[in-house]
Formats: structure tokens, C-alpha cells, sequence
């Protein structure tokens, strides 16, 4: 993948909402009073069952028991409400959940009895098939279980920031128009010549080579958005970019 510029500065827009977005969905989610804990717990699974899945197959665990594990893991997070122990200025969210998880996969055997009796509740809807297919198209034999989370967690953010930009398609023409560049923000299309694609779209050149910028910098503006949810202030999201990258470099 051709990775956006992890060095350009926060869009004056995204700077004005940081302090009501950071940590915001971290912290709605440790909040049994907030209205927004359902939503929250829900983009913190999306966001982070793949990685830890990933994590619990790449120590040995087969794909149903990894599978069962995450589904107890969150079940235990949410009963126990561990959330209420994550403070920002205690470090980054993925990490506890880490070492969290670490924690309860020690006490493994206790679960599994649990779960044989019964006691497991379905928390999460796995896609375990794509998940599966995901975890297939890892790096066997470089890449620690350590490793591969965080590899996880950095496709799993930058598929994320995609899908809103997406989204954010919603005219046809838009829809089109995303479909035909959005392979300039990786290295799928990068060798393809703007004036081809610009035949191809109808449009001049100069027009494409304007609206793949634009992409390119809404691209930008929604990871920094993304990774701003779950850091403590605003210095660390360069941090957190940086590290993103670097696991992708593994």
C-alpha cells in the first residue's frame, strides 16, 4: 500500500472537533451513565476483535476456539466492566486491551470450563470466513503473535478510514468517481497515467490530478480523525501514525 503522508498537518476542521473527539469513544464506552455506550462498545469490537483474533491464532489457538475466546474475552471486559480501569494518561487503549487479554488467556483454562458449560454468551458478530481469509494473508514465519496485532490493528484503522471515505461517495457520480481513483491512494493504480483515467472519466487531466488530491487529503484527514479516537491528547496522534505505519513495515 502507498501510504498517505503521516507528516502533514491536522485539516483546521479536524483540529476544532479534536477535543470533543479524542478518547471520546474509549471513554463513552467505560460509561454506564453514557447514551452512547452501546455505540461505542460496538466500534471498539469492530475495531479491535480482528487484531486480538488474529493475536489468539498466531499463539496456536484453532480458528473456533480463537473465536471463543474473543467472544468470552469481550463478555468478561463488559460483566467485570474492566473499561473502568483505562485512564488516557495511562498509556494507549490497544495496549491494555493487550495485556488485558495476555491476563485472561493465562486463566484459559478456567474459561474453557465455563464455556463448556454453557457459560459463554455471543458478544461480538464474528465474520470468522473473513477473518480466516484475513489472517491467511499474514506472514507466517516473521511475525510474532506481539507483531501481528499490531499489523491487525493498522489494516484494520486504515480499512476503517477508507470505508468512511467511502461512504462519504453518496452521489453517483461520486461513487464513480471514488471507484476509479481511490486506487491512487495505494499502489494498485499509481502506475496508471492521469490522462488515461481522465478518458476513462470524462474529465481533463488537470481535473483528475485535482481530485485525486482531494481524496488523498480527506484520506489523510479521516485516519488522523480514526486514530484521534483512541489517544489522549493531540500530540500523540503523529505518534500513534508512525507506529501505524511502522507495524505495516514489519
Amino acid at each position: 500500500m502507498k501510504d498517505p503522508d503521516p507528516n502533514v498537518s491536522t485539516p483546521r476542521s479536524a483540529a476544532g472537533r479534536f477535543m470533543t473527539t479524542h478518547w471520546s469513544v474509549v471513554l463513552a464506552a467505560k460509561s454506564a451513565a453514557s447514551p452512547k455506550r452501546t455505540e461505542a462498545l460496538s466500534t471498539l469490537c469492530e475495531t479491535y476483535w480482528f487484531p486480538l483474533y488474529a493475536f489468539l491464532r498466531r499463539n496456536g489457538h484453532g480458528t473456533a476456539h480463537a473465536e471463543d475466546l474473543a467472544q468470552a474475552f469481550f463478555a468478561q471486559l463488559l460483566d467485570k466492566d474492566y473499561l473502568r480501569q483505562v485512564e488516557p494518561e495511562k498509556g494507549k487503549f490497544r495496549t491494555f486491551l493487550l495485556t488485558a487479554l495476555k491476563h485472561f488467556v493465562s486463566k484459559q483454562r478456567k474459561y474453557d470450563r465455563a464455556l463448556k458449560r454453557g457459560g459463554g454468551r455471543t458478544i461480538l458478530s464474528l465474520d470468522v470466513e473473513d477473518a480466516e481469509n484475513r489472517y491467511s494473508l499474514e506472514p507466517v514465519d516473521r511475525l510474532t503473535p506481539e507483531m501481528l496485532f499490531e499489523r491487525s490493528w493498522a489494516m484494520t484503522v486504515l480499512r476503517r478510514a477508507m470505508d468512511r471515505l467511502q461512504g462519504e461517495a453518496a452521489t453517483v457520480r461520486k461513487k464513480r468517481l471514488y471507484e476509479e481513483l481511490s486506487g491512487y491512494l495505494t499502489a494498485q493504480r499509481a502506475c496508471v497515467p492521469y490522462a488515461d483515467i481522465a478518458e476513462e472519466l470524462g474529465m481533463t487531466e488537470g481535473a483528475v490530478k485535482v481530485a485525486i488530491h482531494r481524496m488523498r487529503s480527506r484520506y489523510r484527514e479521516i485516519l488522523r480523525d480514526e486514530i484521534a479516537q483512541t489517544v489522549a491528547d493531540e500530540q500523540q496522534i503523529d505518534d500513534e501514525i508512525r507506529d501505524l505505519f511502522s507495524a505495516l513495515g514489519s
